[in-house]
């Protein structure tokens, strides 16, 4: 499986390099799938998914395919994820995106075309694969009220396919709470392996290799 976790999408060329290698192709020749589904749950103005769509339709796919994963019959959603080379999975609520994946019984075609597709996750796209998405890293972390906003205190990790925790956005303009003071409070606490990641970096994994493309910065707390 192939693995492209980022905070804000293909923001720079190290990134957009990394993508192609992965692929083996230039864009122009591959299908990409865009999910939006965490973000829909992700009150206030989403100019970030347009400015983010916008510049991921700028890199010229050969066919760019918006699919939500709720409200659609399950075999539809499947064939068009089997139709992609790139699944490229939104930001905004991770415990929506989570429980659309497992309240639709996607979870395991997921993985059955990740098997030969590349993966590319946007902030809540990029922390689902954890095995530690649950309710006590939501508490850790900081993220309680994104849960609770569902009405749900308990939630069910899709995936667990990684024994570390991925939180995005360090540094950025757009959450100043997300500074080295923050990351080190989220530390003390955590009893598990997470990277901070700020939004020109992104983590890459290639069946089980795990390395860091960033033309940014980031941190790694390791339990």
């Amino acid at each position: 499986m192939k693995f492209l976790l980022t905070a804000s999408g293909l923001r720079n060329e190290t990134q957009r390099i990394a993508l192609r290698d992965m692929l083996g192709k230039p864009f122009t020749s591959a299908k990409l799938v865009c999910i939006p589904t965490a973000s829909v749950a992700e009150p206030g103005d989403h100019g970030w998914f347009v400015e983010d769509l916008s510049r991921l339709h700028s890199l010229g796919w050969r066919e760019l395919d918006l699919l939500e994963l709720n409200g659609l019959p399950r075999g539809m959603v499947v064939d068009r994820l089997s139709h992609a080379d790139v699944i490229y999975v939104h930001g905004g609520n991770p415990y929506y995106l989570a429980r659309s994946i497992t309240s639709n019984g996607l979870a395991d075609a997921f993985l059955d075309v990740l098997q030969d597709r590349v993966y590319v996750g946007v902030s809540a796209g990029s922390m689902i694969f954890s095995q530690h998405l649950s309710e006590h890293s939501a508490d850790v972390i900081g993220d309680t009220a994104d849960l609770h906003a569902l009405g749900a205190m308990t939630v069910r990790p899709p995936f667990g396919l990684f024994d570390w925790y991925l939180k995005p956005h360090l540094y950025s303009p757009h959450f100043p709470e997300r500074n080295d003071a923050w990351a080190d409070r989220i530390v003390e606490r955590a009893d598990f392996p997470v990277y901070f990641i700020d939004d020109e970096t992104a983590v890459r994994v290639h069946d089980d290799e795990v390395d860091v493309v960033t033309e940014g910065r980031w941190r790694f707390h390791r339990d």
